[in-house]
């Protein structure tokens, strides 16, 4: 068994709030590092105590550059250190789109390269949030142990809080349709799949809904919300299928470049999603729940904390 008095909970500076959400659930402190800039723009990290023999959780989302490498230098910072194990969180994972190269296109497959780069710090344990593609837990050599968090439940919570009547769950393509349908079971409700072909970096185009959506309030689901180019696009086909009114849901609501005006003037009043992306917070748009709960629950679970 383990000792929460053995725990370093430590995060990654753009995780910061999540982690405090984590540490209250589990009944520890954040480990804040002391963390400086030098003129040159270099950044200077130092653990704030020993870390040698202490079971290391490291919290850290890497939507950016800046946050993918701090992650990779606190994991091996803790093994320079001593630790006696880094356990790495990842709430939303950059790049994760990316997990696959087309032939002869001498694309790099980031998804991939960069998972690599973090398990070769040598962590012994990473677990991600509802990935895109699972693709990256097979990018090492099978000496680091990988854990998949799944939202469902937090989000069939969510959904159940709406009290909808007549609703159907919607994905916008049907690589997503095995977790719609996932959802749709655990709420008892019809689900359906639009059809949608990417054809450029950050542009798809979405066809034909079928008419399960007709006289009903669709949920479109996703895994995240980036642009939102498809998303609205599918916001248009439920309509066009007879929808009363849609609802949009994505765990990892990124929400690039002007996404939010573009749900606005699409007449969607309220996007659901979860804390993975940083600073994400509820407001007149977003209706925001924590994965926190679910994060230490994993920890407590793996660690087998007392």
């Amino acid at each position: 068994m383990g000792s929460r008095e053995n725990i370093l909970l430590i995060s990654n500076r753009i995780t910061a709030a999540l982690a405090g959400k984590v540490a209250d659930q589990l009944g520890v402190v954040v480990t804040e590092m002391v963390c400086k800039q030098f003129a040159d723009g270099e950044t200077y990290h130092a653990f704030p105590c020993d870390v040698s023999g202490k079971d290391v959780v490291l919290l850290a989302a890497t939507p950016d550059d800046s946050a993918h490498q701090e992650l990779l230098d606190l994991i091996a910072g803790c093994r320079y250190w001593n630790a006696g194990s880094v356990n790495v969180v990842i709430p939303y994972l950059g790049y994760s789109t990316m997990e696959r190269a087309k032939p002869e296109s001498g694309e790099i497959p980031k998804g991939i390269t960069r998972t690599r780069q973090i398990f070769r710090t040598r962590p012994d344990y990473v677990a991600f949030v509802d990935l895109h593609s699972e693709a990256v837990l097979h990018a090492h050599a099978g000496e680091i142990r990988t854990r998949h968090i799944w939202t469902e439940q937090l989000a069939v919570e969510k959904i159940r809080q709406i009290q909808l009547e007549n609703y159907v769950l919607v994905s916008p393509d049907y690589g997503f349709s095995k977790r719609v349908s996932r959802l749709a079971g655990l709420l008892n409700c019809p689900h359906t799949a639009a059809n949608k072909d990417r054809y450029d970096v950050d542009h798809t185009i979405v066809g034909q809904l079928s008419s399960a959506v007709k006289g009903r309030t669709a949920i479109i689901c996703d895994d995240m919300i980036r642009t939102g180019g498809s998303m609205l696009q599918t916001v248009d086909r439920c309509y066009e299928a007879g929808a009363v009114d849609v609802l949009v849901m994505a765990t990892h609501l990124v929400l690039a470049s002007k996404a939010r005006e573009r749900f606005q003037k699409r007449g969607i009043s309220c996007i659901i999603g979860a804390d993975t992306y940083p600073d994400r917070q509820s407001d007149d748009l977003l209706d925001i729940y924590s994965v926190a709960p679910l994060i230490a629950g994993e920890l407590v679970h793996y660690l087998r904390l007392k």
